[in-house]
């Protein structure tokens, strides 16, 4: 689907009365069922629906299609009905969604929850990550419009989580980030440094500017390699970094140390023993590799392996976020490469999120300016959020993880 054309049709007739009268009856008392009246819910015409505790957020429901596209849709029609407009947060959208994250186990009643692995969609083969597979997939995220991630990232144009100290602007946690990966990669002056996943080019940037190293760094997005190449030659690296348009699966030569950060989301499970293999082919003995990767609880991560959700289907493609024994499994199964170390910076992804969106949802009609019509930008505005409140809530966590062979 095209993230530019956002189209959300209501279900189709058939059964909507029924199902839009389960989803009501349905979400109506799994909100009923937070611990400590978290959330309040309004109706169309008005009335109370569910009385929140003093100070909760309050969600109020626009229009009755809101539970039509619930029943029809589940997880991901929440979702759309945001995306048109059926629902809205009177207060943050963060807080109004960080209810749901911290009482998921809860939300759906325990036969539903038996019969979600046969009910729930399951994810596609059309977005395996197979090199042509995953190329697809990237450029339905990174290739939308460099302008477009100017508008909302900092300076820096990192797209990953910060980390802050008291009083940091975005771009300076950013580069406290950026030098915490040079630290636990222990970069030094004249080393051979693979990045996997180039992003705009920052990290790249930093290793060769700031430590002296020889980057080559890799990613599948033509558009970010564009961007990544302008910002290397202005920074005065380009002969310390060569940014290649090419698959983790076929880089050549031997490194003494890698890097890759929030970038192992995106190789989807049944290749991420192959992704480690990779690292272990191409570090050169005595070297190190540094992964920065999204994680969640194993047995969430177990439970949610196989379904396909709002985020597949409208911004991650093919992504899947792993548990850290999913990782430690990954490792063994085809390398020699094991987790020495790992620093845990998720809750400095909360307010790396919050800023994301209090920019992007200021520079609303830039966005609107560079054709991204008002679908996409609740789109953009729920996923933010969306995310934010999985790491508020402890759901998410992102871990700095430092990779050695045995």
């Amino acid at each position: 689907m095209s993230s530019q054309a956002v189209a959300l049709p209501l279900p189709a007739a058939p059964r909507v009365a029924v199902r839009s009268a389960i989803a009501r009856a349905l979400f109506l008392r799994s909100v009923r069922r937070m611990p400590g009246r978290p959330l309040a819910v309004r109706g169309p015409d008005g009335r109370l629906l569910v009385a929140g505790a003093t100070g909760a957020p309050e969600l109020r429901i626009v229009r009755d299609s809101f539970f039509a596209r619930l029943g029809a849709g589940g997880k991901i029609g929440f979702g759309e009905a945001y995306m048109a407009g059926d629902w809205t947060a009177v207060d943050d959208l963060a807080d109004t969604l960080a209810p749901f994250a911290v009482n998921l186990d809860r939300l759906v009643p325990a036969p539903a929850g038996r019969l979600r692995a046969a009910i729930e969609p399951r994810l596609p083969r059309s977005e395996r990550n197979t090199v042509a597979g995953a190329a697809s997939n990237i450029r339905r995220h990174y290739d939308l419009s460099n302008d477009l991630f100017e508008l909302f990232l900092d300076e820096t144009m990192t797209y990953s989580c910060a980390i802050f100290e008291p009083g940091d602007s975005l771009a300076a946690a950013q580069r406290r980030k950026l030098e915490a990966i040079a630290r636990l990669a222990g970069v030094g002056p004249g080393d051979r440094v693979l990045e996997i996943g180039t992003g705009w080019g920052s990290l790249a940037v930093h290793l060769a500017k700031e430590h002296g190293c020889r980057v080559t760094t890799i990613t599948i997005s033509d558009e970010q390699r564009r961007l990544a190449l302008e910002r290397v030659a202005a920074a005065g690296v380009a002969g310390l970094v060569d940014v290649q348009l090419c698959d983790y699966r076929r880089v050549e030569g031997r490194f003494d140390r890698i890097v890759s950060v929030e970038m192992l989301e995106a190789v989807g499970e049944e290749y991420w023993a192959e992704y480690f293999a990779v690292c272990d082919h191409l570090l050169a003995p005595g070297g190190r590799a540094v992964v920065q990767t999204i994680t969640m609880p194993h047995r969430h991560y177990l439970a949610t392996r196989r379904s396909y959700g709002w985020i597949h289907k409208y911004v991650f493609p093919g992504g899947l976020i792993p548990s850290l024994e999913a990782i430690d499994d990954a490792l063994r199964s085809r390398s020699l490469l094991r987790v020495r170390h790992r620093d845990e910076i998720g809750p400095h992804y909360a307010t790396t999120l919050r800023e994301w969106r209090r920019r992007f949802v200021e520079r609303r009609s830039e966005v609107a300016a560079l054709g991204f019509g008002e679908p996409f930008q609740r789109m953009w505005e729920f996923y933010l959020a969306y995310c934010e409140a999985g790491f508020a809530s402890g759901r998410l966590g992102d871990s700095q993880l430092v990779l050695e062979r045995t």
